[in-house]
């Protein structure tokens, strides 16, 4: 069976899927359609379908970036968010990291609470990450090339805290995990799709969590970021989108970046 890679199929993304041989994709980076917040030219998708797919072809060591939020109905977050993470953990999965992302405005959910100015970015493992890239741009200004006494931070059953060892502090720190992205600075913004996320997002997950020429998936490719981020990386890419719109949208985006190769 051939798959083109650095393509995106105008399909049901588990009708794609179940093209995939197991243990295919290294890193998938989406955000679906969550809680009915965006139209999507009418098009709904069945989560847990979807969330046994993504284990089955995603390689051993590989992960699943999911950016998802909640909607606020009759004055109560659904929790949908929480439920999509435990399921993801049911099936297989290990919840690698729950990250926040931070926009720089927010939305009214409810006018009786503060406005919400998140999403979550869950972080999938099937077992522990073939690639940890952390990334390292917190400034440590005062303290860069320091030597000072340093306690970790766990405990011995007991409560005692752990030996204190010397540590060296680097000009740099490994960022923390919530992340302040800036949307209409980092994306090219389109009237014709309703939630592109941030371009600096997708980027900064893939040289997070997949090296060089790995494979991205995007199941939900809207209008094609997380594949323009991938090519700019040099990462191969594939994904699914079911409205024809958008698929045509996001063509014409990449349309500098698109050559397509049989690879499998």
């Amino acid at each position: 069976m051939i798959l083109e890679i650095n393509k995106i199929y105008h399909s049901n993304c588990l009708d794609l899927m179940a093209r995939m041989p197991d243990e295919f994709i290294d890193l998938t980076v989406t955000s679906p359609p969550y809680d009915s917040l965006r139209k999507y030219n009418g098009y709904e998708f069945d989560f847990e379908p979807i969330a046994r797919e993504l284990f089955r072809v995603t390689k051993k060591g590989g992960v699943v970036v999911w950016v998802v939020g909640d909607a606020t109905v009759n004055g109560s977050e659904t929790g949908t968010s929480f439920r999509q993470a435990l399921y993801f953990k049911e099936i297989g999965f290990n919840l690698h990291d729950t990250m926040i992302y931070r926009k720089a405005s927010g939305a009214c959910g409810s006018n009786y609470a503060y406005w919400q100015a998140f999403e979550y970015m869950f972080v999938f493992s099937k077992a522990k990450p073939n690639a940890i890239n952390l990334l390292r741009d917190r400034r440590n200004v005062k303290t860069a090339g320091a030597v000072v006494n340093w306690k970790a931070g766990h405990r011995h059953n007991n409560g005692d805290q752990k030996a204190t060892r010397m540590r060296k502090l680097f000009e740099y720190g490994v960022r923390l995990n919530v992340w302040n992205i800036d949307a209409p600075n980092g994306i090219e913004r389109s009237a014709d799709h309703p939630a592109q996320f941030p371009e600096s997002l997708a980027k900064d997950h893939i040289l997070s969590w997949s090296n060089e020429n790995d494979l991205i998936f995007d199941p939900f490719m809207g209008s094609g970021t997380t594949a323009k981020a991938a090519h700019q990386l040099n990462r191969r890419w594939i994904g699914s989108e079911i409205s024809a719109e958008y698929v045509a949208l996001a063509n014409k985006r990449l349309e500098p970046y698109l050559a397509q190769e049989s690879l499998f």
